[in-house]
């Protein structure tokens, strides 16, 4: 990963905003940005290929190539003045300096995975940072290292490792399509999470554009800063263009299992008693479940619970430990499979084990996933369970799942323990840490484009999660920046307070929303990196946080 100075390019962006700035006061916003851009380039030919307006034929396929929820792809969402891809990191700090200097704000989009469609929609003038051509990855075998540049997917990041070892890997996500950018800016989490902690906490190094157009590594930038930007949301900060990372160990063998039961085969007393079980196993064993409507073979409605595995290790120890500790469920030696850890990924990305490990680095696969997030329109609501939900609780859950169609709900529920306790919650803006039995997803799926057809599903999953209420966390009742929500709360556009940004803040960083935003107030003290749920400066001294 290149990380010469571009002491010379900074002054040149320099002097091309001096010129910009000379023109008379009246804006054009966006004209006067591409003029300053084109200025800076100075290339006809680079200029075509990096910078797209409405005008442009390419302008609609490159804005849908990375948006993930259909929820957005309509006519009515919002759509930027200019979407700009960058091919080098060093153009990077003129499309920001040019921004700022036209009011123009910046949404920057890595994989598109955004829950609300934060990284390429906006209320106000703006301009689409895509990374998409930022995705080279490199692997250091012998360090167990690797740097990864902000528009690689993780389907290419696990790609590229499984092809230079058997024996390293990295603890990220399960949906390949997620851009590195945003996902680890925000935590990231997967199915090694038990063993090996957040995405985030594997991070050791990162590069990152500031307001002020310099590029900074976690020595310039400050053991603060580098703090904020793994897990407190990069956007709030600056462009993250690369990320260094420490790789884990983990065995040639792993081994997976997927058992489905319904309502009718003993699921709820399974789900309950899976409680007690799944947070207190060995780390080197995650078993977490999806729960959802079904139609059984005589056509009857009921609910389905499928537990997935990932276990570090052989079918022969897993099953022992298994007979061990979770008789109940009943896996037998044929549910289960000896795969490689590439094999794994594939598995929890939604894909046979048997498909060339090449399918998940493609951004738009031909060959598509399961997983449902991938193919419907979705509204997803999240919380963490810090006491066992009683059975009553459960049943409550069945009777507003069977209100939709087979296939058009899920709960995703995920537990903890094992080595997400170990870490302190203050050790970075991720607090979810001690203290959680497990992570439960809702979520609402739909099929049919229009408001009404959205509006039903939304209003369904917000009734879920109302339902949810008592059995989960409280004061507060936490949330999970990588799945925003923004029903949990918004900023004002220009001058959002502290306590008005605390109504959602503390619901995804608790204690630690403090800190950031005192890191956000030093390095963008004018709040030019801002969204919807960004973190706010500090106005005043006197403005308590």
């Amino acid at each position: 990963m290149k990380t010469t100075s571009l002491s010379y390019s900074s002054l040149f962006v320099f002097l091309a905003i001096l010129s910009c700035s000379s023109w008379p006061a009246q804006s054009h916003g966006h004209h006067d940005f591409l003029q300053c851009l084109s200025l800076h380039l100075q290339n006809t030919t680079e200029i075509s290929r990096i910078v797209y307006t409405p005008n442009n034929p390419a302008y609609l396929s490159i804005l849908r190539s990375s948006i993930r929820n259909r929820r957005f792809e309509s006519a009515s969402t919002s759509r930027p003045h200019v979407i700009v891809t960058p091919m080098h990191e060093s153009q990077i700090p003129a499309i920001v300096l040019y921004a700022k200097e036209n009011a123009m704000q910046i949404r920057t989009r890595s994989g598109g995975n955004d829950y609300e469609g934060l990284s390429y929609r906006s209320q106000i003038p703006y301009v689409v940072l895509d990374l998409v051509n930022l995705s080279e990855i490199t692997i250091d075998v012998e360090q167990k290292t690797a740097w990864v540049q902000a528009g690689a997917i993780i389907g290419q990041l696990y790609y590229k490792i499984s092809q230079t070892s058997k024996t390293l890997a990295f603890p990220a996500g399960a949906c390949p399509t997620v851009g590195v950018g945003g996902l680890f800016s925000g935590g990231g989490y997967g199915p090694m999470l038990r063993k090996f902690g957040l995405a985030a906490d594997n991070i050791i190094d990162a590069r990152m554009v500031d307001v002020e157009g310099r590029i900074l590594d976690r020595k310039s930038m400050g053991e603060d800063l580098f703090w904020a930007i793994r897990g407190g949301g990069g956007a709030s900060f600056g462009i993250i263009t690369a990320w260094k990372l420490k790789l884990v160990t983990v065995p040639e063998t792993l081994t997976i299992f997927s058992v489905s039961r319904t309502l009718e085969q003993n699921a709820t007393d399974l789900v309950h008693r899976w409680q007690y079980i799944a947070p207190n196993l060995p780390e080197d064993l995650l078993i977490s479940i999806s729960i959802g409507p079904v139609n059984s073979s005589t056509g009857k409605k009921t609910i389905q619970a499928s537990f997935g595995s990932l276990y570090l290790g052989g079918v022969d120890t897993l099953l022992q430990l298994l007979e061990q500790r979770f008789p109940e469920l009943g896996v037998k030696r044929e549910d289960c499979i000896e795969v490689s850890w590439i094999q794994s990924a594939l598995f929890f990305g939604g894909y046979s084990i048997e498909e060339s490990p090449q399918v998940i680095t493609s951004r738009n696969p031909q060959i598509r996933s399961t997983l449902p997030v991938t193919r419907f329109y979705f509204k997803a609501k999240l919380d963490y369970v810090q006491e066992p939900i009683p059975v009553s609780g459960f049943e409550g859950m069945w009777k507003l799942l069977k209100e939709r169609e087979a296939g058009m709900a899920e709960m995703l529920v995920v537990p903890y323990g094992g080595r997400m306790s170990e870490i302190s919650e203050s050790a970075l803006p991720f607090p979810h840490r001690a203290g959680n039995l497990y992570k439960i997803q809702q979520l609402a799926y739909w099929d049919e484009s229009g408001a009404q057809a959205s509006e039903t599903s939304i209003s369904w999953v917000r009734r879920l999660y109302r339902y949810m209420t008592p059995y989960v966390s409280k004061s507060p009742r936490a949330g999970y920046i990588n799945y925003r929500d923004l029903d949990l709360g918004v900023n004002k556009e220009d001058n959002t307070s502290y306590a008005q940004a605390s109504i959602w803040g503390l619901k995804y960083f608790k204690n630690n929303f403090r800190k950031l935003v005192r890191v956000k107030t030093k390095i963008d003290p004018g709040n030019f990196f801002r969204n919807e749920q960004s973190i706010p400066i500090r106005y005043s001294k006197w403005e308590k946080n």
